[in-house]
């Protein structure tokens, strides 16, 4: 799998979270039925917005991209996302992307212009494919170009000529550096090979960023990536993210005031190709409903070694047998029809609503099972809700945390100036709104507590 990182030159928004956590999933479910998976995604170091971003705060690009690399991979692990095996930074390939520029010249599909060398789009077949467009049509929209050296408004810059102040490379023409589409076909194709699997990357970057990495490894004479995967969009009700409006206006600001398992819940309960609308109320809603994972997971001691997702042998090659698999997995007191559903539905293009929806009643079962005092089944049901949050990299939390959340905490000392005031009224409604979040409020002799259900 290669996906599309990030460019590091700000703090990550909602969106990269998505499609982290979405190709997290995906790589944690294939490694699960028990496919050995290599996973490539890229840092880009050097783009236009870099420049920019460095001149404007004065500093240079290195100790800029630097910065937000290191905010990048601490906000992954606070988001559970595992790491990549490899993590090509796209400075480390200008020499492997000044030779493809260099063949696709050669080849009579590139030409030089005064600002840098584009490639001919017109003499790649298929042009226009990630698109669902072909080659005419995307002509008749583009937007008139004011470049008169370029042949077409859709030739894309492979290499930009040096201009004053900005990092550049040599090269047959001239100090510059990359195009920004040439950075990924090039770490791809080295780190995976010809006809790798799959490509990922947010929906955005299907046209023309996709297209133009495709294109590049035709014009070359190489296959490219076998598979494409796109995530939807992040929506927050047609408003802007702002504090403001208090709506999360960071990936690093949704984290601070939430737990960030509850982000990979949310993207869990929208299909990845779908808009996902992220508010305080869906976040808190999505709280909700880890709260009652956690609760299972402590109510039954669910193993540790359960939450790890590991299905089969990851050794094994290629797809094991779902039955086979869930025969495995049924020797260790796990529910092998409700693995085998779980599968079903992850294999119907990754619907991971439905894969939940069908964990949350193995929630309600078990609960069921053990109400009612039978425990061998719900123990059995309860350790095949941890196998399959962990196929889904959904940690569960082994003891509660009472520590109040910065809405929670806002809630719980309304209430206490109410009670003060002797407003019963509001008292009554904030306790209302705090147990509807998962609060449980116990008033006392000695003041009132608040703690997780």
């Amino acid at each position: 799998m290669y996906v599309c990182g990030p460019t590091v030159y700000d703090v990550p928004h909602l969106g990269h979270g998505r499609f982290s956590l979405v190709f997290d999933v995906l790589r944690r479910y294939l490694t699960f039925c028990g496919l050995q998976v290599t996973y490539v995604s890229n840092i880009t170091d050097i783009e236009d917005k870099i420049i920019a971003r460095a001149a404007e705060r004065g500093t240079s690009e290195s100790e800029l991209t630097a910065t937000y690399e290191a905010m990048w991979w601490e906000t992954m692990d606070a988001l559970g996302v595992l790491r990549p095996d490899q993590t090509p930074h796209a400075t480390a390939y200008v020499d492997q992307m000044v030779e493809l520029v260099g063949e696709l010249v050669g080849r009579g599909l590139a030409y030089e212009t005064g600002d840098g060398v584009y490639l001919s789009v017109a003499d790649v077949d298929g042009y226009g494919l990630l698109a669902h467009q072909s080659l005419d049509s995307l002509r008749s929209g583009a937007r008139v170009d004011v470049d008169e050296e370029k042949r077409s408004p859709l030739d894309f810059v492979l290499w930009k000529k040096a201009k004053a102040g900005e990092p550049t490379w040599e090269s047959p023409w001239g100090p510059g550096r990359p195009g920004w589409h040439t950075e990924c076909v090039v770490m791809s194709l080295d780190l995976l090979g010809d006809g790798f699997d799959l490509h990922g990357a947010g929906l955005d970057l299907a046209f023309p960023h996709n297209e133009n990495e495709r294109a590049q490894a035709v014009a070359a004479g190489r296959a490219f990536a076998r598979h494409w995967v796109h995530n939807g969009f992040v929506t927050v009700g047609g408003e802007k993210m702002s504090k403001s409006l208090d709506n999360f206006s960071s990936l690093v600001d949704l984290l601070e005031r939430a737990d960030g398992r509850a982000y990979r819940l949310l993207v869990l309960r929208s299909h990845y190709r779908s808009p996902m609308e992220v508010t305080p109320e869906t976040v808190r809603d999505a709280e909700a409903g880890l709260a009652r994972l956690d609760e299972l997971a402590r109510r039954f001691s669910l193993a540790h070694e359960l939450e790890q997702g590991q299905m089969v042998d990851p050794g094994v090659s290629g797809y094991a047998s779902r039955r086979t698999a869930a025969d495995a997995v049924d020797r260790e007191g796990v529910d092998a029809d409700s693995v085998a559903k779980f599968c079903e539905r992850m294999d119907e293009d990754l619907d991971t609503p439905a894969a939940l929806a069908g964990i949350f009643e193995l929630v309600r079962r078990a609960n069921g099972a053990g109400d009612v005092g039978d425990h061998d089944l719900a123990h059995r049901l309860a350790k095949t809700v941890s196998l399959l949050c962990g196929a889904l990299g959904l940690s569960l939390a082994k003891e509660p945390s009472d520590e109040l959340d910065a809405d929670a905490a806002e809630l719980a000392d309304r209430r206490q100036r109410a009670r003060a005031a002797g407003n019963w009224s509001e008292s009554d409604e904030l306790r209302a709104q705090l147990e509807a979040w998962g609060w449980v409020v116990e008033d006392g002799p000695h003041g009132t507590r608040v703690r997780r259900r």
